[in-house]
């Protein structure tokens, strides 16, 4: 802002609005829990990314929603098309914000993923998310919005399935029992359910406290330098990507390494790395990555979770207070992530 509209603000009497949006983007929120899903309740689907490429999809995934016992209300511009994205910049936020508006709503949930929430950042209304606390899951893409959200209200938002995933009575079972308030230990690597390869795997041995905190590698690496990120400190850190060679985890692992990320947490997990290849002969391994960057900070740390672009996956919250232990690759919920 230049001298002259420093002025003008200060002679407009506005200079306290300007002062309140500076204190919106402290990470310093009270924690906000939503109330909890019960079966009846109306899950709002929008598409905040990506269009679903196959348009009778879209009804399939409210059938398939409604199969699971709760009501569903459709955001207007949920079938919009913009390209790729799902319509313009303005209508996905708006769908959105009307949602957390709309008190026939109890929870969100994307129809799917893809690219296109970091775009819709700006037009969030934070104000009407915090006086207006619901349920909001997904991950990939949507990892933008559980860690925007919760870094600007302090609503714990959750990391889980889409509208378009699988829907497996494993993925199933952990939505409904977390979204209830009922289950606070996670198991985490299901060596039976696991891909060959991404079993568990002790980094460095241990136990660690702290906020869970995390999502997509490849998203979180582009929201760096941003005001929509949380505070780090003392938190433990899942993550999970697909479709990326070795070297560009590598490449978005140091991306975080030397923003500062890295120093601060106290515990790290990794989940799946779906079609996750080496490129060459001569590529590093994806452990050795995790020995470079992970476990020269000493703090307990495995892979293997089921997180990620997986069939079965766990609901996990973002925000909330958690126990994690190396030994059998388990996370315990320090209370309950809904009221």
């Amino acid at each position: 802002m230049n001298r002259k509209g420093f002025l003008k603000l200060l002679s407009t009497g506005g200079l306290g609005t300007f002062l309140a949006n500076i204190g919106d983007y402290s990470h310093n929120k009270s924690l906000i829990k939503p109330k909890k899903l019960q079966q009846g309740d109306t899950i709002g689907l929008i598409s905040p990314g990506f269009i679903l490429p196959d348009s009778n999809k879209y009804d399939e995934i409210i059938d398939q929603i409604q199969q699971l016992g709760y009501k569903v209300k459709e955001g207007p511009n949920a079938r919009n098309q913009y390209g790729y994205l799902a319509g313009t910049d303005e209508e996905r936020a708006a769908d959105l914000n009307a949602m957390f508006a709309d008190n026939s709503v109890d929870a969100i949930m994307p129809f799917r993923g893809g690219w296109g929430c970091n775009r819709i950042l700006p037009l969030i209304d934070f104000d009407t998310i915090r006086s207006n606390p619901k349920i909001l899951v997904g991950y990939s893409d949507i990892t933008t919005l559980l860690l925007s959200i919760f870094a600007k209200t302090g609503l714990i938002t959750f990391h889980g399935p889409v509208g378009k995933s699988e829907w497996t009575d494993y993925t199933r079972q952990h939505f409904k029992d977390v979204l209830t308030g009922q289950q606070k230990l996670f198991n985490i690597p299901n060596n039976d359910l696991c891909k060959e390869g991404n079993e568990l795997e002790v980094i460095t041995p241990g136990k660690a406290t702290g906020t869970l905190l995390g999502g997509n590698l490849s998203v979180l690496s582009a929201m760096m330098g941003s005001d929509y990120l949380p505070n780090w400190n003392n938190s433990i850190l899942f993550l999970e990507d697909v479709g990326e060679d070795v070297y560009r985890l590598d490449r978005m692992l140091t991306q975080l390494k030397l923003n500062g990320v890295l120093e601060k947490i106290s515990g790290f997990v990794f989940g799946q790395c779906v079609s996750c290849e080496m490129s060459s002969s001569q590529s590093l391994t994806l452990n050795q990555v995790f020995d470079d960057h992970i476990k020269p900070l000493g703090i307990p740390a495995f892979s293997g979770a089921m997180i990620g672009h997986i069939d079965n996956m766990i609901t996990l919250p973002v925000g909330l207070s958690a126990e994690m232990n190396t030994k059998n690759g388990t996370i315990k919920l320090k209370e309950s992530a809904v009221r």
